[in-house]
């Protein structure tokens, strides 16, 4: 069984789709064991009391909380969906080769310092890309530097503005997440 826990800040869509795909059996043998948020207004903490997941809100300033944690839970997958933190060091290298990130952009496009969220569809609109896209990496010491798992491409259309390639990149975003947790649950079964 994988033990996944779930990092978030926000309203968690991929988390949500993460949690449809383990109650439908689409992700094999996995278990959402956990959602660490670092904000206690995020919606994902709601989708979690739904589902009957514990949620918890830590900071992301005392990672050994974090790291105290994910080992009470018996952690085997840390799946970041849209936390927007940078996770400390002590925390990637506790977990290393097992956390994993969703990026909007087609990395090594438009990731690392200051790329996140909106900030990343208007940059790429700005730069007249003809397509854009989501990324799954694994998690090192970077920001957005690590072996990339999967990767879609949407293409950026006439008259785009951030907002709609936003949801067209959170689309693939949800596909392409559980597609890589599948991936890794395969391979420890």
């Amino acid at each position: 069984m994988l033990k996944i826990s779930v990092m978030v800040s926000g309203g968690g869509t991929n988390f949500q789709a993460v949690i449809d795909a383990v109650e439908s059996g689409k992700i094999p043998n996995a278990k959402i064991v956990q959602v660490i948020s670092s904000s206690e207004k995020a919606f994902a903490l709601e989708r979690a009391k739904k589902h009957g997941i514990p949620g918890f809100v830590l900071s992301h300033k005392e990672p050994e909380k974090i790291v105290e944690q994910l080992d009470k839970e018996g952690t085997d997958l840390i799946v970041l969906a849209g936390y927007m933190k940078v996770l400390d060091s002590s925390i990637v290298k506790a977990y290393s080769g097992r956390i994993i990130n969703i990026h909007p952009s087609l990395i090594p496009k438009f990731c690392g310092k200051g790329f996140y969220g909106i900030k990343v569809h208007e940059a790429v609109i700005a730069a007249g890309e003809k397509e854009s896209g989501a990324t799954v990496h694994f998690v090192d010491e970077g920001i957005d530097t690590g072996e990339i798992i999967f990767q879609e491409k949407v293409k950026v259309l006439p008259g785009d503005s951030p907002d709609d390639l936003a949801a067209r990149v959170l689309e693939i975003e949800h596909k392409i997440l559980v597609n890589a947790i599948c991936k890794i649950a395969e391979a420890k079964n």
